[in-house]
């Protein structure tokens, strides 16, 4: 009888090895269904160029928002983006989600950065790997800040931003803000982590603080460490989050963590391509601009902030690299930005600009909500 339950133990054992180790294929999706389709009465909430919209809910009451942005100079004229250039953090705030104010300009490279101040300036003619993509008159010049998010941590009863830099003379990466005065306008200086180089080598550094006051750094698409409780810096070696594995692995980008019903829900960024024959995939065997067709939010959650995540799920066709928050009722929404890539883009009337998408939490899994959620 014991070794009969000693087999069964080495099976049991055995299978859940492999079924955690063996990489899955990857890559079916429906960009056509109705379950993770954006409702059609999504519009812009305002008329400002911005990716990466971020929205976040305040303890004073107000909501905030700030994204990626073209140069003020660059908003309304010829073809603004925020590639290669622009000048720093805006903020924008609501007490409804309704009607938004611009607080401004909060955090600028050049009035407020250390090793962020200096552009990176190519000769005039030289050849360089990375380009503008509208080849206009900064193409020689980088110095642009990408992916900013506003977190207030509850623990240290302060604001804080996280964001990376395109690439600058100072070199490419992630960073955190601390505010000096406590206040979601700052002013803002680098933690000490940062000071003088990025805190992540790599682009869309993010930050979670979990229920007993912990807060993480997430990186890029796949990295996690523990933060000092005073934010000065790492409190652990960055690594990678157990996820469950694929093959093949696709590009993700933009990883953001929330909590919710004692979960940990592991927020990314991924291409949807559209293949003859009617395939719908995120894996395609070649990643070309031609097939792609949205930039979508998919979604894993697990039960340890370091996983492992079970598979992912697309939560919003054309969500791609957003955020997910709570309005002041307790209702879910997230945020997109009318993504200018991709064959969807031609079903928008207006792109790089900031929405907002309500959301239900049905089975385990965040989706678009068709009702209209009331702001207030």
């Amino acid at each position: 009888m014991k070794n009969n339950s000693l087999i069964v133990f080495v099976l049991i054992f055995c299978s859940l090895f492999l079924q955690k180790t063996h990489a899955v294929e990857y890559g079916e999706t429906d960009t056509n269904s109705l379950k993770t389709k954006i409702p059609s009465f999504v519009k812009p909430e305002f008329d400002y160029w911005m990716r990466d919209t971020w929205v976040t809910t305040g303890p004073d009451g107000y909501y905030y928002m700030t994204g990626t942005t073209a140069d003020p100079e660059r908003q309304f004229s010829g073809q603004p983006h925020c590639w290669d250039w622009n000048d720093g953090l805006y903020l924008w705030k609501s007490k409804n989600l309704k009607k938004w104010e611009a607080v401004g300009l909060i955090w600028s490279m050049e009035r407020d950065g250390t090793w962020q101040k200096n552009p990176k300036i190519h000769p005039e003619g030289a050849k360089y790997p990375t380009k503008s993509i509208n080849g206009d008159t900064l193409d020689n010049r980088f110095h642009a800040l990408w992916a900013p998010e506003l977190h207030y941590i509850k623990s240290l009863k302060n604001w804080f931003v996280v964001a990376c830099m395109n690439a600058s003379a100072g070199g490419r990466g992630s960073f955190v803000l601390k505010s000096m005065s406590g206040k979601p306008e700052g002013p803002y200086v680098n933690i000490a982590g940062n000071e003088q180089h990025p805190l992540f080598p790599e682009i869309d550094g993010s930050l979670f603080e979990d229920t007993d006051g912990t807060v993480y750094f997430v990186g890029h698409n796949h990295y996690i460490a523990r933060m000092k409780p005073d934010m000065s810096g790492y409190d652990e070696e960055i690594q990678k989050l157990e996820e469950q594995s694929y093959s093949p692995e696709p590009y993700i980008e933009g990883a953001f963590i929330f909590k919710h019903e004692d979960k940990y829900h592991l927020v990314q960024a991924i291409w949807s391509h559209r293949l003859e024959g009617g395939k719908d995939t995120y894996a395609p065997e070649v990643d070309s601009n031609k097939t792609r067709y949205s930039y979508d939010c998919v979604i894993a959650t697990a039960d340890n902030i370091y996983g492992p995540y079970g598979p992912r799920y697309t939560s919003i066709t054309g969500g791609g690299h957003n955020n997910l928050f709570q309005d002041k009722q307790g209702n879910w929404w997230a945020t997109m930005f009318f993504n200018p890539r991709g064959a969807q883009a031609s079903e928008y009337k207006q792109t790089c600009r900031p929405g907002i998408v309500p959301l239900k939490y049905i089975d385990g899994e965040f989706i678009p909500n068709n009702r209209k959620i009331k702001r207030r």
